[in-house]
């Protein structure tokens, strides 16, 4: 059993035109507060997309931007630190039909920088909005650090990457020395 994308906007393919159209979607505070919880987020007070969506040879591109406006957990310390996200993205929605073959996680393939961001779908639709939050989860820092982090670190024991790496091996045995 799957559970439904906390901010879907399923899109009929066949309604895409060749002609550019402009959309904004924004999602509510359900969906926002669902899309915190499955990101690890302690909140997410605005999300929102501005884009362009188009049917071409190769399926519906949506290209646009991002933006949100969220808070994530620092990793030393648990504290709250604000952050703005306004990201690009250039998206392609192709009908697995057209490509031939399933999703098949066995087998290797090669990708190029242009497959970097297809996402194949079966049926006639495709969810926009949960390609919009695989998208803000890829912007997300995922070690975020706040102002007090290397402080924390440093009194748990942690080590500093030059300190643990092989420079800082080499500095302690010519403290030794």
């Amino acid at each position: 059993m799957t559970d439904a994308p906390e901010w879907s906007r399923l899109i009929e393919a066949a309604h895409v035109s060749l002609e550019v159209r402009k959309l904004s979607l924004e999602a509510n505070e359900s969906e926002r507060q669902g899309l915190a919880r499955r990101f690890d987020l302690p909140r997410l007070d605005v999300l929102r997309a501005e884009l362009k969506l188009q049917a071409q040879s190769d399926g519906v591109h949506a290209d646009g931007t991002l933006h949100a406006e969220l808070a994530q957990r620092c990793i030393a310390t648990g504290d709250e630190l604000p952050l703005v996200i306004d990201t690009p993205f250039a998206l392609r929605f192709r009908h697995q039909a057209e490509t031939g073959r399933a999703a098949d996680f066995e087998e290797e393939v090669e990708l190029d920088a242009s497959d970097c961001d297809t996402i194949d779908y079966p049926g006639s639709q495709f969810d926009l909005g949960e390609a919009l939050s695989d998208t803000l989860y890829l912007a997300l820092d995922p070690f975020p650090r706040g102002p007090n982090a290397e402080a924390a670190l440093k009194a748990a024991g942690v080590k500093s990457e030059g300190e643990a790496g092989p420079f800082g091996a080499l500095a302690e045995l010519l403290k030794k020395g």
